[in-house]
């Protein structure tokens, strides 16, 4: 897979004479191909040399030049104020960008499909993977061959020619007929928004289609000015009424078939269950993050089935994205929730992309509703409704492994935790960016780098979906890198005894439970795909099988007192 890189250290100054030695002894060419003035300072570079898969690749490095006091020509790696010029591939075409913008369930993301579906070759990026594998269902069923790669799978189908991946998993080196970045606007996400932008900057695509609120318009528009590309913006009304209610639910007793109440903790989802099954009216299904994909959807798709049992739903903000839900009506626990830093009340995009679910198109429930449980908090739904999104003024910008590695060989003596830790520090930003949070990925790096691995290795750990703070994902992922690094592969019986882990009967059991589903899913995912374009990085890790018995059902069928 093609990367790109920028810089490489802060406050780091290289010599012309410097760098080419780095390139000798990597066996590297020098950087003389393309002298290309961008700006009245800017120069150009581009760099090939061969990944450790032995895929050939470029590397373009936008960069500042002063001349010292010595007269040595030098080279400023922090600045990270040209982006849109690493992606060389990219930059060769004048692409066709359509913005499809509009409210949850109007249709935009649809008619993008549709041109991907008819497309000789393209990608569909999303946030989540259960929209990637949604979406190659839908391309396969259509008999349009269509991959599915992820950071857990890779899933390769004979003669394909598209692919459906999570948007960190956008391969930037081949080139594409059509392209779609699903849920744009997450752009702006602290920690994931750096996904967004080098798949908007860096996928080369004759069209490429950008689905998402209206708030990342400006925003968009604004980055692609210097790529050349021509830019559309298309909206969208929504396709069946929602209709906010001027009065709160008040009684569990006027819960409804079709309901679905919102909460944003497992603890109050089940603790709502239990309040609303207790009147023996109706059974509930339950949907949030931590639960597995396949459990979510074997959960919707209980919900949605007319002669099932289970007709009312308590979820997440899980709902918003990624599940088609025949809901009635949506009724908001709360409009307050905790983001991971603080306790914060919903922002208007938040509440718009919950409430949207409600009433979706050619559903059984033609007209959506929308309220809240307590009578205080109706006057934000109904002002959250009525205004427009905050609009997005930055998109997130991070280091690729090759930024990292280019840096590694100035200074081989330093570790990765020290390498983010300097680039997030000292890189050079235009007003349109920031730097992505990485706090999670600083805590992986201080444990990672004790032990006796590549720096590639390292990085892969890194960008592992683990919380660290979460004691069993923490030692989970230690145990898994320290059997890496000394048998180059890892069986996760000799993490986890199989046949020892039992159906949960309490909240912190079944946390336990998600806890080691992570590990099984997502460190061990990374081991079986590689971040640079889901190539395989270990074949025999493949054998890997699920740990957890029953794991996609086993949650949801404990009684949980706690």
């Amino acid at each position: 897979m093609s990367a790109y890189l920028g810089i490489v250290e802060p406050k780091v100054f290289v010599s012309s004479k410097k760098m080419a030695s780095l390139f000798r002894r990597r066996r590297l060419v020098p950087p003389v191909v393309s002298r290309t003035v961008l700006h009245d300072y800017t120069s150009s570079y581009w760099l090939p040399r061969d990944t450790k898969f032995g895929t050939s690749f470029s590397i373009c490095c936008c960069t500042r030049h002063f001349v010292s006091s010595t007269g040595a020509t030098k080279i400023d790696f922090t600045d990270l104020t040209h982006p849109h010029t690493w992606y060389l591939n990219a930059r060769r075409k004048k692409r066709n960008v359509v913005l499809h913008v509009g409210p949850t369930n109007s249709g935009k993301t649809h008619q993008a499909l549709k041109q991907l579906e008819s497309s000789s070759s393209g990608i569909y990026c999303g946030p989540l993977r259960l929209l990637a594998w949604e979406v190659a269902k839908r391309l396969n069923k259509a008999k349009v061959p269509c991959d599915l790669i992820t950071g857990q799978e890779r899933e390769e189908v004979d003669g394909a020619k598209h692919k459906a991946v999570t948007v960190e998993m956008a391969d930037v080196a081949h080139d594409y007929d059509c392209a779609i970045v699903d849920e744009i606007q997450m752009i702006g996400c602290r920690t994931r928004g750096f996904s967004f932008t080098r798949a908007l900057l860096g996928i080369s695509a004759s069209e490429l289609h950008l689905c998402g609120d209206a708030a990342a318009v400006p925003l968009i528009q604004e980055l692609l000015k210097v790529t050349g590309d021509n830019v559309m913006v298309q909206h969208y009304e929504r396709l069946s009424p929602l209709v906010p209610l001027k009065v709160p639910l008040g009684s569990f007793a006027n819960i409804q078939t079709g309901d679905c109440i919102v909460t944003f903790s497992r603890q109050k989802i089940y603790k709502l269950k239990k309040q609303i099954e207790s009147g023996r009216k109706h059974l509930c299904s339950v949907v949030y993050g931590s639960l597995p994909p396949e459990t979510r959807t074997r959960q919707a798709t209980m919900f949605n089935d007319a002669s099932s049992e289970f007709d009312v739903l308590v979820a997440s903000d899980a709902i918003g994205m990624g599940l088609n839900l025949n809901i009635s009506r949506i009724i908001f626990s709360t409009m307050q929730k905790f983001d991971g830093i603080e306790r914060r009340q919903l922002t208007i995009s938040e509440i718009k992309q919950i409430a949207g679910r409600a009433g979706r198109y050619g559903s059984k429930f033609p007209v959506g509703h929308v309220t809240c449980m307590d009578a205080e908090d109706i006057p934000l739904l109904h002002s959250a409704l009525n205004s427009p999104s905050d609009i997005l003024e930055h998109a997130g910008l991070f280091p690729t492994f090759d930024l990292l590695y280019m840096h590694s060989l100035l200074h081989p003596k330093t570790g990765l935790h020290q390498i983010l830790e300097h680039f997030v520090e000292n890189a050079k930003l235009s007003e349109n960016y920031f730097i992505a949070n990485c706090e999670e990925m600083l805590k992986v790096a201080a444990i990672i780098d004790e032990l006796p691995l590549g720096l590639h290795d390292k990085y892969l750990f890194c960008i592992s979906p683990v919380e660290m703070d979460d004691y069993i994902l923490s030692q989970g992922l230690t145990q898994f890198a320290q059997t890496y690094a000394k048998k180059g592969i890892v069986r996760l019986r000799e993490i986890f005894t199989p046949g020892t882990l039992q159906v949960p009967e309490t909240q912190t059991a079944l946390k336990e439970l998600e806890s080691i589903h992570k590990v099984d899913r997502g460190i061990s995912g990374k081991s079986r795909v590689a971040e640079a374009g889901g190539k395989k990085v270990n074949s025999s890790s493949q054998k890997l099988k699920p740990l957890i018995p029953g794991s996609r059902t086993a949650p949801l069928k404990a009684s949980l007192n706690n």
